[in-house]
């Protein structure tokens, strides 16, 4: 295996007495720093710093011999080098300096969501997956599976998209492909939304490939982040799978990017630097020479667009390998119902149980309940902090904000005119456990969202428990929606399918198309005879319609016509700039100022929405507002938007966020 290539020193003789220090801040330069006589650093290792009034961690990008041209004693000398050895080589920090360009953000940042950020390294550097040895469990193909592996094989480099139902087999394709390339000698790496909802993915990808695989995600503690990173580096992994920012491992030979589950919006970074791992995943197979392959049962927008367009290549897979078929949707309308579980889901649930099947009921809002109001004066509970409404949590008897964490007790009385005239409307994971096991005593049910998931050690008990059969009823939020294949599940029942349909976001219907079809992909995998009950009140909205269908050719044809006339992704590019303050004046003040100087600048084919308030106009008490910017491409408004960003100066108290090609605008 080549390593990545260092960073070349100057050819002068000596040691270099200066190296530049990048720091993840948002200041795009490098700092100029002493090294002590009796230290040395290579560009790529890690060093602690002073920088300002704290001291700093950072990544050494240059070194230099001469003296800068400052009074020599106003240079700060090193207090520590981290790395005996470099973390990352030329080819990271071109990257690195592409990220930064292409998402606004220093180079620094781009560094620090690129590198692990221990400081020491565990004394067990042994792999996370090491009681996984390398088993041939590979899979004699369907007919369209090896025209889909011959497809993708035929070419050194180059994009394919692997468009095909849940249960088709994708996995097994994408195995075989990273096996093919591997023989190649050639590295993989392979990418899932997030780890813990793909476990069994994670998995099988460890188990085929043993100690050549490295597995790289947040869930992992910094020092193991690190040890798994100087594996990859040193060669000794060769196949890496993890979350998003498993696309930046340092594999040499790239060979192969898998994309799993492509449409996840996890793949997008909420945190400068905005990135999307899809288009970094992009920029390296082109600068590398390696296959890209895409994948997914229901497309992004964006992708569709371009396999309608040729201009990706697309293959299909139709069938349910395992004997099972596409399930039979039926909707339900639940105006006129009480509770959570309609009377038809409610017989479904029981008929299931009495054949010896299990059932899984999504609902994509954890809980208990998420609206309070005073029957007297109209008063809602909202948080001190961000401009949503408190959750009632039952089990901590807390009302919760999702947003900033805010909590408080729930009150007796209406706390604006005192009646006690009060309650509570709509319904989360918590209150549907609780129906549940009312109308069900002899049901067993586990709860699987983000509150039970907190615990440690509880989200692989449950589901292990539900793949053993101990468990009859799975409820959860999107953590059962992705990932999961269970042979005994019967029954899914979507609790209630609107919440994301009713977002003031332009992908609120692709996103709520996407989640009902995939969690509707998880009945009948194994058996012909898997049903859904899609509960909502609007069963005459096209997105329902299409989804109980499960007519993905006709939702898209309905969305992209819709984004064309409103001239939205894919049809145009958008960057979106955010101004946040704890007063408002100052984010208004920044945002007019913004847009004024974006009216001067931008291109003529370039437009500016706003500035507005966000749709939460405050999170974590600060005021929100934003400015949209989209043009038909991306090359003349990122110029402008680029030197606007780098030369504006906000207002006092106010910051200011850019997000290129952002996936949400709440």
């Amino acid at each position: 295996m080549i390593p990545e290539s260092p960073v070349p020193e100057s050819s002068a003789p000596g040691p270099a007495p200066f190296v530049e220090v990048a720091f993840p801040i948002p200041v795009d330069q490098a700092f100029t720093y002493r090294l002590p006589p009796d230290r040395t650093a290579a560009v790529g290792c890690r060093v602690e710093a002073p920088l300002g009034r704290r001291k700093a961690v950072g990544w050494v990008v240059a070194l230099s011999r001469d003296a800068p041209s400052v009074d020599p004693g106003s240079i700060k000398t090193i207090l520590r080098v981290l790395d005996p050895e470099p973390l990352f080589g030329s080819r990271t920090l071109e990257l690195a300096a592409w990220l930064a360009g292409m998402y606004l953000c220093s180079r620094g940042e781009a560094l620090s969501a690129m590198l692990p950020t221990a400081r020491r390294e565990p004394s067990d550097a042994s792999a996370p997956f090491e009681d996984y040895p390398p088993v041939d469990e590979a899979l004699v193909l369907s007919p369209e599976q090896e025209a889909a592996l011959k497809a993708i094989l035929g070419r050194k480099s180059g994009r394919t998209y692997l468009y095909g139902t849940t249960g088709s087999g994708k996995t097994e394709v994408f195995l075989q492909a990273a096996e093919a390339t591997l023989r190649e000698g050639r590295g993989v790496l392979y990418l899932v939304p997030e780890i813990a909802l793909t476990r069994q993915v994670v998995e099988a990808v460890s188990r085929r490939f043993g100690d050549r695989c490295a597995v790289l995600h947040s869930g992992l503690s910094p020092s193991r982040r690190l040890s798994e990173w100087r594996r990859i580096l040193s060669g000794k992994a060769d196949v890496v799978v993890g979350a998003r920012s498993a696309v930046f491992a340092p594999v040499s030979n790239l060979g192969l990017v898998v994309i799993d589950e492509e449409h996840e919006g996890s793949y997008k970074s909420g945190s400068s630097p905005r990135y999307h791992a899809r288009q970094v995943a992009m920029k390296r197979c082109s600068d590398e020479e390696a296959r890209l392959v895409l994948g997914s049962a229901t497309p992004s927008a964006e992708a569709w667009n371009l396999m309608s367009e040729g201009t990706l290549a697309r293959r299909d897979l139709t069938r349910r390998l395992a004997g099972g078929a596409p399930p039979a949707v039926e909707v339900v309308d639940m105006r006129g119902e009480e509770g959570a579980l309609s009377r038809r889901l409610a017989g479904e649930l029981a008929r299931v149980k009495s054949e010896g099947g299990q059932s899984i009921l999504f609902l994509n809002r954890r809980g208990f309940s998420y609206f309070f109001r005073c029957r007297s004066c109209g008063a809602e509970i909202r948080c001190r902090h961000c401009s949503v409404g408190l959750t009632y949590h039952k089990d901590r008897n807390r009302l919760l904000c999702h947003y900033c964490g805010y909590s408080e007790a729930p009150p007796r009385a209406c706390p604006e005119c005192g009646s006690l005239d009060v309650g509570w409307a709509g319904f989360g994971t918590e209150r549907v456990e609780e129906e549940l096991a009312a109308k069900f005593p002899g049901l067993s049910s586990a709860r699987l969202d983000a509150d039970t998931a907190a615990r440690k050690g509880e989200l692989d008990r449950i589901l292990d428990s539900f793949r053993e059969g101990r468990i009859d009823v799975l409820l959860g939020t999107q953590m059962v929606a992705k990932g999961l294949n269970f042979p005994g599940v019967k029954l899914v029942g979507i609790v209630l399918a609107d919440t994301t349909l009713n977002l003031p976001d332009f992908r609120a219907a692709e996103r709520t198309f996407s989640l009902v079809v995939q969690v509707a992909g998880r009945a009948g995998r194994f058996s012909p005879d898997g049903r859904v009950i899609l509960q909502t009140f609007r069963p005459e909205s096209p997105t329902m319609r299409f989804a109980a269908a499960q007519d993905v050719e006709g939702f898209y044809e309905t969305e992209l016509a819709a984004r064309r006339d409103l001239g939205f992704p894919p049809f145009s590019r958008i960057i979106r700039v955010v101004f946040r303050s704890r007063k408002a004046d100052r984010a208004w003040e920044g945002a007019r100022a913004f847009a004024d100087a974006a009216a001067r600048t931008l291109p003529p084919d370039a437009e500016i929405l706003g500035p507005a308030e966000c749709p939460i106009a405050s999170m974590a008490g600060t005021y929100r507002l934003h400015v949209v910017l989209r043009a038909p491409t991306m090359g003349g408004l990122h110029r402008s938007v680029s030197g606007l960003v780098r030369d504006f100066v906000p207002p006092p108290d106010c910051r200011l966020e850019t997000d290129v090609d952002p996936v949400s605008l709440l």
